[in-house]
């Protein structure tokens, strides 16, 4: 996917500079060499090709971006394509507002990012993960009610953005769950999330690296929102990551992880352009 115009001007001002390089030392150069007139022709069109393949390939690798880095007020931020498993430090898994650990295709998804950590990378088994949940030091205000409506799955319900450490993951209890176990949102549920969230991580990092994917980039639904993307997402995210407190102290830094199927639908030059990534 191409996401950045061939004449694109960011590209064209990154291509002016090495240009104005290259041009400053061949004309050093030429005050110490002499060029036979009988080949200047022949050197100015292997010039005039190097600089269009460069072109093409300065083109290419922006097109290409699979990570940048951002200073955002003070804070180191990488965003970047992987696997969210594999970073360094605590990484954020995205729940719902129960907690519910049931892997059954219909509550979680075995394909979904927490499916994933409860079959695969929490290495113990299901009852011992909710033993870990319900002993967890909450505060009194994280906990919401006991909804005895709810034939499948957990019944204690937890405020959005309410966080449990377990190990090197943060637990986040991120979406709400309807009558028909499909996970939703609104635009301000996902504002308060995110907000409340940084705010929980700020607490527990400790000066440990934190990872993250994009939140919503699954299969949560954001009413009245169906059609927004990824990018929009991060663009979101990184927006309220600068207008919290949450800051993270050197060398502890925030790693946006874009899984590898979506990378090409991210414009990462724009969000390196933008100021504080948005």
């Amino acid at each position: 996917m191409r996401k950045i115009k061939f004449l694109d001007e960011r590209v064209r001002s990154k291509f002016s500079g090495f240009l104005s390089y290259f041009s400053t030392i061949s004309s050093i150069a030429l005050i110490f060499f002499n060029i036979p007139d009988n080949i200047k022709i022949y050197l100015f069109i292997i010039f005039a090709i190097c600089l269009i393949l460069f072109y093409f390939r300065l083109w290419s690798h922006l097109n290409n971006l699979r990570e940048i880095e951002l200073d955002v007020e003070g804070s180191k931020v990488t965003v970047k394509s992987g696997d969210l498993f594999k970073q360094d430090g605590l990484k954020a898994i995205a729940f719902n507002e129960y907690f519910d650990t049931q892997v059954d295709e219909i509550i979680i998804s075995s394909r979904s990012l927490n499916g994933t950590y409860i079959k695969k990378y929490f290495r113990n088994t299901t009852s011992l993960l909710d033993d870990k949940i319900e002993n967890y030091d909450f505060d009194e205000s994280e906990y919401i009610e006991i909804n005895n409506k709810r034939k499948k799955g957990k019944t204690k319900k937890y405020s959005l953005g309410t966080i449990c450490v377990v190990d090197d993951f943060i637990l986040t209890a991120f979406s709400r769950f309807d009558e028909d176990n499909k996970a939703y949102l609104t635009m301000p549920d996902y504002l308060s999330f995110l907000i409340t969230f940084w705010d929980k991580v700020n607490k527990i990092y400790a000066q440990r690296d934190v990872s993250v994917p994009i939140f919503g980039s699954g299969i949560t639904r954001i009413k009245e929102h169906r059609n927004i993307s990824d990018e929009e997402l991060l663009k979101i995210m990184l927006w309220t990551f600068r207008i919290s407190e949450m800051r993270f102290k050197y060398p502890a830094r925030l790693t946006i992880v874009i899984s590898e199927d979506k990378i090409d639908t991210i414009n990462l030059l724009d969000i390196k352009s933008a100021r504080n990534g948005i």
